[in-house]
Parts: C-alpha cells; sequence; structure tokens
C-alpha cells in the first residue's frame, strides 16, 4: 500500500546546471529511463484495460476529455481502488470513498493504525531517506551544513560500528554531566552528591526530558513580546497508561529496566529494590503529572520577582529558572513575564519529590533521559526505548533504522533537510498555485461571512478585517529562496567528531541554548514557528493570526500542480478551509490581529454561535464508532468539528469560483469519468481521510484527541452541506444528509 518517494518527482523542474556524463554513464542512465518509462507505459495501460474493459466503445470527444498524464493515471488508480460503489454515497459517504481501501489495508507490526495520511508519512520518510543517503552530482557545490547533514547521517546509519566507543560515550556523559545512574552503581552511587535542581538544569540544557519544561514563546496577551512559559511536563513513564493497558505498564517498565541493566554487571539485590522503589515513585508522580486535560485557564501569570511566591514554592525554583537562560547568555529582569500552567501540579509535585530518596529520584529522571535520547544512542540503548514505545510488539530495530535517522536529522537539523527536500519536491510553481488557492478560499470566506444573517455589522466589520490581515505561509520560508541561504550558512557548521552520540548530544546543547536566547529578540513575523517544510500537517497559528501548510503536505493526494483543480481543493483546500475556520473559535477569536488580547466580537454575537454550537454538540454526541462501541464526546471535538463543517464549505466554495473563469480546465480522471467534477471534489476529500486503527488506538483517539475519527470527519461535514446532496442527489434525512442542517456562514 506504501507509494514510492520517487512518484511524486514528476513535475519538478529540470536542473540547468547538470555536467554532461560519460558515454558509459550515458548508456547506463539511457537504460533506466527507458526501463521507467516501459514500466509506466504498463502500468497505464494495465490500469486503463482494466478499468475501460466493460465499455463498448470511446469516442474521440471523451478521450479528449481525460487527463492521461502519469500522475492523472496515479491518482484516478487510487481512487478507483478505494471508492466502493456497492455502497450508497447518500446513505454513506465515508464507506463509499474508502469501503475498499479499508478491505484492502492491513495495520503494519510497527504500527497501530493506517491510512492515507500515514501512507504520505511513510513516503515522505522514504523521501528523506535516499535524500540524505545520495551523494550530490558533479559539479555541484553544496553549503558545508548540507554536507555536515549527509555525514552525520552516514554516521547516524553506521553508529553500531562504534560499538564499545559510544557505549562508553553514554555512560561517561551520564556519570560525569547528570550525576550517574544508581541502578547500575550499586552501592558506590554518592547519595551526598545528588542535586535536583542542577539535574533538571542538566536536562533542560540538553533539551531532554525534564519535570518542568521552560520554554520562550510569544507573549500569549502581547504578541509583540516574547515571555517565558512553565508546565509540568507528562512522563514517558506514566500512569496514564494504566488506564489502556492496566498493570501490564508496570510489568514491562520493569522489562525496560531490566533492558538496561543487561549493559553492565551490578549486584541483583540492589537492582531489585531499586526497581520496586522506582515502579512506586512512577505510579505516584503521575498522580500529579497527569496534564492531558490542562488549558491555559488553569495558569497564574506572574513576572520573574515574582515566580516563587506566586506559585508559593522555594526561591531555587526561580533561580533555576534564571540558570537556564543565563545557559543562553541571557540575564533574566525582574519585570519579565512568566505563565505557569498548572501551577498547583507543580508545588505539590515538587513536595512529593523532596520526600523522596535521592537515589530514586535519580534513577528516574536517568532512565527517562535514556528513553527520550535513544535515537541518538547505541544500538544496545535504543533498544531501550523502542521496546518501551512498541510494548509488546516484535520489531526489528534495523527494520526502522534508516527512518529514524532521516526523521531524527530533519528536526536537529531541520533548515538543512528541508532546503534539500523542497529542492527536489516542490517547486516555486506549486507553491504559487497553492498560495493562489489560499487567497481564493480565504476572499471566499470573508464572501461567506458577510453573507451572514446571525452575526451583527460591528462583529462582521472586525472578523473580516481579521481574516483580511490573515497570512498564508505555504510550502517553505522565503529565506529558502534566496540564493545566499545565510541562515543555512550559519546553522550547523561546527565541525564533527567521531562519535555520532556526542555530536547529538552537542546539538541538543545548541537548540537549546538557541531557544534560551530569543527571549529578548523581536518577533520576527515571517518566521515559521514550531513548523518545518517537512511536517506533514498543516496549522494556524493563533498569536500571528497565519496559517502554515508544509511543502509535504501539498502532495498528492492533498495537492498536486499538474492535476485537476477538484482534487486539490477537496484535499489541502480543505485543510486551508479548516485552518482559516480555527481563527474564529473559542481558543482563537480574540488572538491574533493585534498585539495585545481584544474583543473580536459582540456578547449578542458570540451567544448566537453558542446556540448554533449546540446543533453541533448535539450532532456529534449522537454518532457511535461502532469499531469500540462508544460514543463521541461532541463539547471536547465541537472546535475541530465546526472547523471541518466550515473548511468543506469554504474548499468547495472556492472551487466553484475558480470553475467560473477557469471554464472547462478540470478534466475527467480514467475509471471515473460517471462522476462530475463537483463529485470528485467531495471524493478526494473523502478519500485523504480514509484510515483503519486498532481497538486500543481508537480508544486512546476517543479519549484523548481532540479531533472526532475520520469516518465522521467526513460524515459528519458532509451531512451539514446542501451542496453535498445537490450533487449526490441525496435527499435531507437519508443517512449521510441531516434534514435540520447546522448553520453558520
Amino acid at each position: 500500500m506504501h507509494t514510492k518517494s520517487t512518484s511524486n518527482t514528476s513535475y519538478r523542474s529540470v536542473p540547468t546546471n547538470v555536467s554532461f556524463p560519460s558515454k558509459k554513464c550515458s548508456i547506463s542512465l539511457l537504460s533506466g529511463i527507458i526501463i521507467t518509462l516501459l514500466t509506466s507505459i504498463i502500468i497505464v495501460l494495465c490500469f486503463l484495460y482494466t478499468i475501460e474493459r466493460s465499455k463498448t466503445r470511446i469516442n474521440a470527444k471523451d478521450t479528449c476529455d481525460l487527463c492521461l498524464t502519469p500522475d492523472c493515471i496515479k491518482a484516478a488508480s487510487s481512487l478507483y481502488e478505494s471508492v466502493d460503489e456497492t455502497i450508497d454515497p447518500c446513505e454513506n459517504f465515508y464507506e463509499f470513498t474508502c469501503g475498499k481501501w479499508i478491505k484492502n489495508a492491513k495495520i503494519s507490526a510497527e504500527k497501530d493504525a493506517q491510512s492515507i495520511h500515514l501512507q504520505m508519512t511513510t513516503r515522505l520518510e522514504n523521501a528523506l531517506v535516499d535524500l540524505l543517503s545520495s551523494t550530490p552530482s558533479n559539479g555541484t557545490i553544496e553549503s558545508k551544513a548540507i554536507t555536515n547533514a549527509r555525514h552525520w547521517y552516514n554516521a547516524c546509519v553506521n553508529r553500531n560500528a562504534n560499538k564499545t566507543e559510544d557505549i562508553l560515550t553514554i555512560f561517561s556523559f551520564i556519570q560525569k554531566e547528570l550525576g550517574g545512574l544508581p541502578l547500575i552503581e550499586g552501592l558506590a552511587w554518592n547519595e551526598s552528591t545528588f542535586d535536583f535542581y542542577r539535574l533538571m538544569f542538566k536536562l533542560n540544557q540538553y533539551n531532554s526530558f525534564k519535570l518542568y519544561t521552560v520554554k520562550t514563546i510569544i507573549d500569549y496577551k502581547n504578541s509583540s513580546l516574547r515571555s517565558i512559559l512553565i508546565y509540568p511536563t507528562s512522563p514517558l513513564i506514566d500512569m496514564h497508561l494504566l488506564t489502556i493497558e492496566g498493570m501490564k505498564i508496570i510489568e514491562l517498565s520493569s522489562v525496560v529496566l531490566s533492558n538496561s541493566l543487561q549493559a553492565t554487571d551490578d549486584d541483583a539485590s540492589h537492582q531489585d529494590v531499586d526497581l520496586v522503589d522506582l515502579q512506586k515513585f512512577a505510579s505516584k508522580i503521575s498522580e500529579y503529572k497527569n496534564i492531558s486535560n490542562l488549558s491555559l485557564n488553569d495558569t497564574i501569570r506572574t513576572t520573574v520577582s515574582n515566580l516563587s511566591h506566586a506559585i508559593n514554592i522555594s526561591s531555587d525554583f526561580t533561580d533555576y529558572v534564571r540558570r537556564l537562560y543565563l545557559f543562553g547568555n541571557v540575564s533574566l529582569i525582574d519585570t519579565d513575564v512568566v505563565t505557569v500552567v498548572a501551577p498547583d501540579i507543580i508545588r505539590d509535585s515538587l513536595s512529593f519529590i523532596g520526600s523522596q530518596s535521592p537515589r530514586t529520584v535519580q534513577n528516574y529522571l536517568i532512565l527517562h533521559f535514556i528513553t527520550n535520547e535513544n535515537s541518538i544512542m547505541h544500538k544496545r540503548f535504543r533498544s531501550i526505548g523502542q521496546s518501551y514505545r512498541n510494548r509488546s510488539q516484535e520489531i526489528s530495530d534495523e527494520q526502522l533504522h534508516r527512518v529514524g535517522c532521516a526523521k531524527y536529522l530533519s528536526t536537529t537539523m531541520s533548515s538543512v533537510v528541508s532546503q534539500i527536500y523542497v529542492q527536489k519536491y516542490f517547486n516555486k510553481d506549486a507553491r504559487k498555485e497553492a498560495r493562489k488557492m489560499f487567497r481564493n478560499i480565504r476572499n471566499v470566506f470573508i464572501h461567506m461571512i458577510n453573507q451572514s444573517t446571525w452575526m451583527d455589522s460591528e462583529s462582521k466589520i472586525m472578523t473580516i478585517k481579521k481574516i483580511q490581515a490573515m497570512k498564508g505561509k505555504i510550502g517553505y520560508p522565503d529565506y529558502f529562496e534566496n540564493d545566499d541561504m545565510m541562515k543555512l550558512k550559519k546553522e550547523y557548521e561546527y565541525n564533527f567528531n567521531s562519535s555520532f552520540t556526542f555530536n547529538g548530544l552537542h546539538l541538543n546543547q545548541l537548540h537549546s541554548k538557541t531557544h534560551f536566547q530569543s527571549l529578548h529578540d523581536p518577533i520576527d513575523k515571517n518566521e515559521w514557528l514550531h513548523i518545518l517544510p517537512t511536517t506533514m500537517n498543516g496549522h494556524y497559528y493563533i498569536l500571528l493570526n497565519d496559517i502554515i501548510i508544509p511543502a509535504a503536505f501539498l502532495q498528492i493526494p492533498h495537492f498536486d500542480n499538474n492535476l485537476p483543480k477538484y482534487l486539490s481543493y477537496g484535499g489541502a483546500g480543505f485543510i486551508i478551509g479548516h485552518e482559516i475556520a480555527h481563527s474564529l473559535d473559542d481558543n482563537s477569536r480574540d488572538h491574533g490581529m493585534y498585539e495585545n488580547e481584544f474583543s473580536l466580537w459582540t456578547n449578542e454575537t458570540i451567544e448566537a454561535l453558542n446556540e448554533r454550537m449546540k446543533c453541533v454538540v448535539n450532532q456529534y454526541n449522537n454518532y457511535t464508532f461502532t469499531q469500540v462501541n462508544r460514543q463521541l464526546e461532541g463539547e471536547r471535538t465541537q472546535n475541530e468539528n465546526l472547523a471541518d463543517i466550515i473548511g468543506l464549505k469554504q474548499a468547495f466554495f472556492a472551487y466553484k469560483k475558480w470553475t467560473k473563469s477557469q471554464k472547462n480546465v478540470d478534466k475527467k480522471l480514467p475509471g471515473l469519468t460517471k462522476y462530475s467534477n463537483e463529485q470528485m471534489f467531495f471524493i478526494n476529500f473523502g478519500y485523504t481521510w480514509c484510515k483503519i486503527m486498532s481497538d486500543e488506538v481508537a480508544n486512546i483517539y476517543l479519549t484523548h484527541d481532540t479531533h472526532s475519527p475520520s469516518e465522521f470527519r467526513v460524515i459528519g461535514s458532509t451531512s451539514n452541506f446542501i451542496e453535498f446532496d445537490q450533487a449526490f442527489g441525496c435527499k435531507p434525512g437519508q443517512g449521510n444528509s441531516r434534514m435540520n442542517k447546522c448553520y453558520f456562514w
């Protein structure tokens, strides 16, 4: 079911600076091209024969109306193999669009789910492996940063070769920098050397797991400034998992910890005592650390000078925060703003930790460090984190090794890896078209707001101003098109040594330092924050009022510059509309337009929206996810459900607007000629949400995710849309058409 990474490269521009190969290389290259072309032709002919063999004839006009490019053939094949025409689209549109895909999809050993989104992610991962493992063509001059990225990737792939060296590096680092691991040192570990805040500082310094996260953010109340955010971090060995697997997690944590013991010899009796104490500690600390339902409403906003007093804890905590920023060469001033999430949890958990054995606390934090940093460690240590993350599944470490290295490099050397990805898989023309699509959808939403009857004029005016001011960051940051690439040249140009683990720790330290350094820097509103071009998702950033749609997401089936626009609007267009709609939900509405928080709507308009939201909440409360026989929670998912409903309308109306100025441009796909362009818009929308998952994952999803399951994202939004009914001839009251539709804009 996985598509190879090369499937998206057919439209990229041909480089003009290619050197001429030798005759032998030319013959080899020509042979490869011929084989590729013949393979493509055979696939195309087989597909066309299969889908058209029942037809008596194809007239010339029909042929001219078909899109027969390789990209169109691939898209048509995927959709044809997904749609189940035995299902009435008016009864269950999700089963209609995904029926055959669901029957054929399988959950692999290393994953608890499969979906179109996950298939795209796999394709992205394979592309990153290909990019990082390849060598530049003759005559190509790469920056030192890119050369370092390739060098480090190879070091990652081959890191098991230096077995003794890397294991010694890890143990030496834990011993010298983090204070050691009592679990393996036995009675030799000196409890008097334990310093909780020193250990927390070191873990933060190396950007690793810490009990309390301290980070620099754009201030929630004033987006022209940065401030400090502090919140409790959910532990990796967490009581939350006990609700899923019961006591199994305790047994599994023992297995994981025992795996770590195999790396050294120590007295078993001391290890057994340590493990028992550790399990008790993990169970208790998780009671304080379950923050999945916390929000910014459970916060204290204060200043550095008043931090300890505001949350009623020792001044040692404030000193710890000051020390972190000094690591980034920033001296905190008393008036620097600090937002503390869940101050009660921080205070109570600190009190509990203070009452515990230093030995147990040290073991807990160091083992979390090993689990968290397994990506930069030797195979022997990596198996600890992998065993925990995959629980009882048997997974080959080497099976995921290259992908793991590529993913690690794509986050730690993000600008470098993103730039070479964009060069190959997302050209300027694609970005230009995606930007046009964003502007079209945004303008359509403004028109929808203008036409609404339930908003008062004052709220309409302010809302339209906010939507007009919204920025679309599409594909990649603007500086990627700068030939000098100064930002890339400044990053990651230090010299590596031979130890992959040492280099990984060093780079973590650089990232952490850069993060703390930014506190007093001016805000660059064109910067991409937290989202990379290689991210497989869209995002609305509340404080800057912009949406980010990365290059990796703008691939088939979401978007392709060479495909009919009904596919791109039904795929990426829906996500763009969804993210735009988030700007008006109750989490985002009063932020992003001005530097300070403000009231966008009058109380009357807010009340009118809340009344209409009851319709959405009731609709989704009445859905049952039959796989695990659980009802959806309409209250918890209401903002995402609203964004789905509004996003689909925006994308569809924007597509219809585009067709008015581009008549008869979109051609039909082979095998799917019976469907109108409007129907194909909805079919590709539904197809992008095809998904299967295990019962365990389904229960986690229903309990914690703020989105509805894929099936109900498709059914819920289409059933509220009159234009969907018209496209498929559905009658209100049928399974996929609500009699009383929830209407907003």
